[in-house]
């Protein structure tokens, strides 16, 4: 912003300079030069105009956090209820600004698949209405998770692909539904984000997951 006003200053003595040397074209470059300066104090204002709006929505943004976390210490309320999102596995991280709602995958898939069960399409409508009603307009990411046990007979070429087709399906059905495809974006980890150790089955099942993980800020 200050290099675009320094340049509005610079370019009028130019203008000046033109205009007393008497150039032949002088009309031509008085024109010219003063786009220049319209453009770029255009410019300079629009960005103003924006510096003003973000400041206002981190303003919000932060007053939401706040309230989180208050309802969390202060009023002893679970992550769940104090996002909304009741009855659900949540982890709400003040620092990052994020809520995130962890789905496991028997709850999503079945074993090696990336279609969505029916049985899970209650769970997603329930994520959705909060997402709408508390959080319209923030960013979400939908983020797949395997174990680390390699793919077979599952037509998938490893897990990264599972881990992000999965992922997809998940944000393409809450994209059907409202929300706007440039709020909303899909990440494959494969294995590589592991919440418990893949030595047991039990490690193995928490490792299996969708997380929807809303930004506020």
């Amino acid at each position: 912003m200050q290099l675009i006003k320094k340049s509005v200053i610079f370019l009028l003595p130019l203008l000046v300079l033109a205009l007393i040397s008497g150039c032949t074209n002088w009309k031509k470059e008085y024109m010219n030069l003063k786009s220049s300066c319209d453009n770029l104090q255009g410019r300079y204002d629009h960005l103003l105009d924006k510096k003003g709006e973000l400041s206002e929505e981190l303003t919000k943004s932060q007053r939401q956090i706040n309230e989180l976390q208050k309802r969390i210490e202060q009023l002893k309320q679970s992550p769940a209820t104090a996002t909304g999102f009741e009855g659900m596995d949540v982890k709400f991280d003040a620092s990052k600004g994020t809520i995130t709602v962890t789905l496991s995958d028997k709850i999503l898939f079945s074993a090696g698949q990336a279609n969505l069960k029916k049985a899970s399409i209650k769970e997603l409508n329930d994520i959705l209405s909060v997402l709408k009603s508390k959080y319209s307009g923030k960013h979400i990411d939908v983020v797949g998770h395997t174990d680390s046990d390699p793919i077979k007979e599952s037509g998938w070429d490893d897990n990264w692909e599972l881990s992000g087709q999965r992922a997809l399906s998940v944000l393409r059905y809450l994209e059907k539904r409202g929300i706007r495809e440039d709020r909303i974006r899909a990440v494959g980890c494969g294995k590589a984000r592991p919440v418990a150790s893949n030595a047991t089955a039990a490690g193995k099942a928490k490792n299996r997951r969708v997380e929807i993980v809303v930004h506020i800020k």
